[in-house]
């Protein structure tokens, strides 16, 4: 049995057990997308993002992004939501790793994509595509043809928490995600991390697991040396409030 056929049976079955878990919430065709959108037919990577979307650790988080699955908003209200933790995708050879702070409300949460269907997501795609790192200007919907150039998006926390303040045990348990998403990048040399929540818990990852203790500002577009040789940037974060108050534009983001 070739290979391709083993991991598309593999994908399938793990697909049903999804099914099974979320079929009063999820329809097939957009299971179908987020399989193969997030490169789910190669078992490592499959592994990952299945143990993302199955994780049930935080209970105020799981209880808040169903509260808006099923609450909508009313430019929304008809469509399906995701409603689920939301696992990082793009290239598995990136070079480059953005990470942001947790899926929007009613962008990642309801769209099942990082930076998706959201203003800030509207921002970050724009100036990436200037940059030659995503084929389109937009990142509207999960099956928009969306593509990354050597580029990974994920977020520190995986599901939308209130008021986007997470607590710290919530940041905690989804430390080993994030440890499990750098062990699958085997060719990053760069980590942008958008905000300071985002740029902080990058620090803590790696005093924890390489007992860094460099103390490091948040300085936007400085560059930091980390300790296996990649580089940390920080960067204001791209949300509507930055934008419109003129802390973070085009050229500060293109130029990083």
């Amino acid at each position: 049995m070739c290979f391709e056929s083993s991991c598309y049976k593999y994908t399938k079955i793990i697909l049903n057990l999804l099914k099974e878990q979320f079929l009063d919430e999820t329809n097939d065709d957009k299971f179908e997308i987020i399989m193969e959108n997030y490169n789910l037919k190669q078992p490592f990577n499959l592994k990952i993002n299945n143990s993302i979307i199955k994780c049930k650790k935080c209970p105020r988080l799981i209880s808040y992004s169903k509260k808006i699955s099923k609450d909508k908003r009313k430019q929304n209200i008809n469509e399906i939501y995701w409603g689920k933790p939301v696992t990082g995708f793009g290239d598995i050879n990136a070079k480059l790793l953005i990470v942001g702070l947790a899926p929007a409300a009613h962008g990642g949460t309801r769209t099942g994509r990082a930076f998706t269907g959201d203003k800030s997501g509207d921002f970050l795609f724009n100036c990436l595509f200037k940059a030659n790192i995503s084929n389109i200007s937009t990142s509207t919907h999960i099956d928009d043809g969306l593509k990354l150039n050597k580029t990974y998006i994920t977020n520190i926390l995986k599901c939308v928490p209130p008021e986007d303040k997470p607590l710290k045990n919530e940041l905690s348990n989804c430390s080993t995600f994030f440890k499990n998403e750098l062990t699958l990048l085997k060719n990053l040399k760069v980590i942008i991390a958008l905000g300071k929540v985002s740029f902080d818990n990058c620090i803590e990852f790696y005093k924890k697991n390489y007992h860094f203790d460099k103390k490091l500002i948040f300085i936007h577009g400085v560059k930091y040396l980390l300790p296996d040789n990649k580089i940390l940037i920080p960067s204001y974060h791209p949300s509507p409030r930055n934008v419109n108050r003129k802390i973070i534009n085009t050229h500060k983001m293109v130029s990083l």
